[in-house]
């Protein structure tokens, strides 16, 4: 336009006499649900976030790798962001952070993407690029298959090297050969499905930055569901998901999404209260708890794995390039510990007892009640799956990894076989002899693979239909004491239930002076049983220095009961045998000479010749003893809220309901149920507490008087027969055995 023509229209017009389109910023930002991303910033640059009316809401400073995230940024548009040092202006503009609504996809978005086998990506709603490891069950087979998902923050999808262990069944299993590094993957590939393993955002390969089950990881696992279900070698076009641990809890959130194309979840060894894990009774647990969480935050900086160097060295550039968000992942270790009590505005969004009941597919759950990880508050999800059309639970004594046991196995390979792969359970001739090998070289004793009691129907109709008429519950008993397999996950007693919690026929204990357990109230209007806080005890386990708490016998310091700083009562020996199944209630009147006690109470069981087997512990911290809306008789539920918080008065008995997680244990006639009161600590093999630092001289008393009937209501299920005799000491798994020293 001739310079006339300008001025002319500048005049007449308004306009003005030289327009110039702003420079495009130097760095780069990825529009995200809540979060903006910096990337490519000059390292050191301090960089400002700008509302539309271009006043300031958050600043920080690009790390080395040139990156800022900044989080919690409310859903608009306009937003713009600066590089405040830069001697022109670097700014870039018209930024918009869309909702969970407005971020949504259309189904094309997940059908124009291509997985095939070994490693690829899929992208996010976002444009993140998350790294993904695919087997199929047959190298010569196309498809389609049935198929399944993992995800976790571990290394799921790093590429397998070559092993020749089993270079003759590799045409049958591929995945013997190139083993995928999630268990489940190769457990499923084994049983004939193909499996898509996926690194979380910000872990790995995988693009973004970590941060705990945040709403982009929720969104996620939604994307990632669709996307690999729209496979064309994806039977059904509908996926299950597996895992155990970490992938297990992963799947309850993903699930909760409600992804139209899944089918079906299969969550082992699970939490339930993520902070009943993190700090059980309002006690911090030190110990497994924050030590997991270090590492998986340690291992999600950039190329902190220890693969994806070689992966970029290999000519990888999106994984190169996903490093860059890798140093801002969140610092939760910090949220952690600012924390005393709940916080409901930070654990509520992470708290699978509130979600779960927005999971609309089948969900197979199994778990152990002595889980040294993730511990036994999953029994507080059980009776949550309300829209679940169906549910199987597997429950039983044990550690962390038995889900992968045969006795678990077979049903979870048949909840697979019915709700995704949609067809009559039964495992092949082939694997049936493959498997006990397998079996023994992980768990290190020979194992029982269970019949297949559906082979002999014809249509998976028929299957489904007579496995939906079975018993939802099945509780084992006594894993580990079948002496064909002393120390294995092989249960000697199973029990099938409706529904969970099991009927029962709540029976109370009172505690009396000579250190029995009676049916009966006290009668002694002055009697107390004292103990001294134990400052020592937090830091203990019942585990030997460097014993394998994984193999069939480990080698247990289950220490005895420390005199002084406990206090035990025990019934008089049983005259029939007794089953508890369930939670309980230890009802303490407790008074102290400090404000506030940590307390741990132990259920156990003495036999004849004073040996004793642990069961199961409650903790709490008598300051947060407030009761909420979900207290049972047999589960005092707290709310661990610090509003409710209150000290313990001076000089005055105080109602102390302390709470037994879920177990299940068959007392025999003969033998004495025991229930002690310490400090937390000694108990469990990977868990520690941060108990209080009380002065030396504190004394806790708990009342045993017609006043203060401290007392234990425990689940008695009486349509279990108990057919065997003893298992042999120490053999169960998960439940260590000592010499008994207290008793009346």
């Amino acid at each position: 336009m001739p310079l006339a023509s300008v001025f002319l229209a500048s005049v007449f017009l308004g306009l003005p006499a030289c327009e110039r389109t702003p420079p495009p910023a130097s760095f780069q930002v990825r529009e995200s649900t809540r979060q903006l991303a910096v990337t490519h910033a000059p390292p050191g640059s301090p960089l400002a976030l700008l509302d539309p009316a271009e006043q300031v809401l958050q600043t920080g400073v690009a790390d080395e790798l040139g990156s800022k995230v900044f989080r919690n940024v409310p859903p608009g548009s306009g937003y713009s962001i600066v590089r405040q040092d830069a001697a022109e202006e670097d700014k870039a503009r018209a930024l918009t952070v869309p909702s969970v609504e407005s971020s949504r996809k259309d189904p094309s978005f997940y059908k124009s993407q291509t997985l095939e086998a070994g490693f690829g990506y899929l992208t996010m709603r976002d444009g993140t690029k998350l790294s993904v490891y695919v087997t199929f069950p047959a190298s010569l087979d196309k498809g389609p298959f049935p198929t399944v998902v993992n995800m976790s923050g571990y290394t799921p999808s790093r590429p397998p090297k070559k092993d020749d262990t089993y270079i003759g069944l590799c045409t049958e299993w591929p995945a013997l050969c190139e083993q995928p590094s999630d268990p489940s993957a190769l457990i499923s590939a084994m049983a004939g499905y193909a499996t898509v393993s996926v690194n979380l955002r910000g872990t790995g390969c995988s693009g973004g930055a970590y941060d705990f089950f945040d709403t982009l990881q929720k969104l996620d696992a939604y994307d990632v569901i669709e996307a690999v279900a729209a496979q064309p070698w994806v039977l059904h076009n509908k996926v299950g998901m597996t895992g155990l641990s970490y992938p297990g809890i992963s799947q309850l959130f993903a699930a909760a999404q409600t992804p139209p194309s899944l089918a079906a979840i299969t969550p082992l060894s699970v939490v339930g209260d993520m902070y009943m894990t993190a700090a059980p009774g309002g006690i911090k647990n030190v110990g497994f708890a924050l030590n997991w969480i270090t590492r998986v935050l340690d291992k999600a900086g950039p190329y902190k794995q220890g693969w994806e160097q070689a992966q970029v060295d290999s000519g990888d550039a999106v994984c190169a390039e996903n490093q860059l968000l890798h140093g801002q992942k969140a610092n939760i270790i910090d949220v952690i510990n600012a924390q005393t009590y709940y916080p409901p505005e930070l654990a509520d969004p992470i708290n699978p007892e509130l979600f779960v009941s927005d999971i609309q597919v089948p969900v197979f759950l199994a778990g152990a009640w002595q889980d040294e990880q993730t511990g036994p508050y999953f029994f507080a999800l059980l009776d949550k799956f309300k829209k679940a059309p169906t549910t199987r639970f597997v429950l039983y004594n044990g550690v962390h990894p038995d889900g992968f046991a045969p006795q678990v196995f077979h049903e979870w390979k048949t909840f697979l076989d019915l709700y995704v792969a949609r067809r009559v359970p039964k495992i092949d001739s082939p694997l049936r002899v493959l498997l006990p090998i397998l079996f023994k070289e992980f768990f290190q004793t020979t194992l029982k693979v269970p019949p297949d009691r559906f082979a002999h129907l014809s249509t998976p109709e028929e299957a489904r239909k007579a496995y939906e008429a079975e018993p939802r519950v099945a509780v084992l008993f006594e894993s580990g004491g079948d002496v064909t397999a002393l120390g294995g996950p092989q249960a000697r007693i199973k029990a099938e239930f409706p529904t969970w919690p099991i009927p029962n026929a709540p029976t109370r204990y009172y505690f009396r002076d000579d250190g029995s357990m009676q049916p009966t109230p006290p009668t002694a209007t002055e009697s107390s049983a004292s103990f001294a806080p134990d400052p020592t005890a937090g830091s203990r386990s019942n585990l030997a220095k460097g014993a394998d708490l994984w193999s069939p016998l480990p080698k247990w310091d289950w220490k005895p009961l420390a005199k002084g700083k406990s206090v035990a009562w025990q019934t008089w020996p049983l005259r029939g045998d007794v089953v508890l199944i369930g939670t309980a209630s230890v009802d303490l009147y407790v008074k102290s000479t400090a404000e506030d006690a940590d307390l741990q109470v132990v259920l156990s069981e003495i036999q004849s010749d004073g040996s004793e087997v642990f069961v199961q512990a409650g903790l709490l911290r008598a300051s947060n003893r407030a009761l909420d809306s979900r207290t049972t008789p047999l589960w005092p539920s707290h709310a661990h809220l610090e509003k409710d918080a209150a000290k313990l008065p001076k000089d005055k008995w105080t109602l102390v309901r302390v709470g037994i997680p879920a177990f299940a244990h068959a007392f025999r006639g003969g033998t004495s149920i025991r229930l002690s009161v310490d400090t937390p600590g000694g108990n469990h093999a990977e868990w520690r507490f941060q108990n209080l630092s009380l002065p030396d001289s504190t004394v806790h008393q708990i009342g045993q008087t017609v006043t203060e009937p401290s007392s234990v209501l425990l689940p008695v299920v009486s349509s279990v027969p108990v057919a065997f005799v003893f298992p042999p000491m120490g053999s169960l798994r998960g439940q260590p055995a000592r010499k008994n020293d207290i008793g009346p």
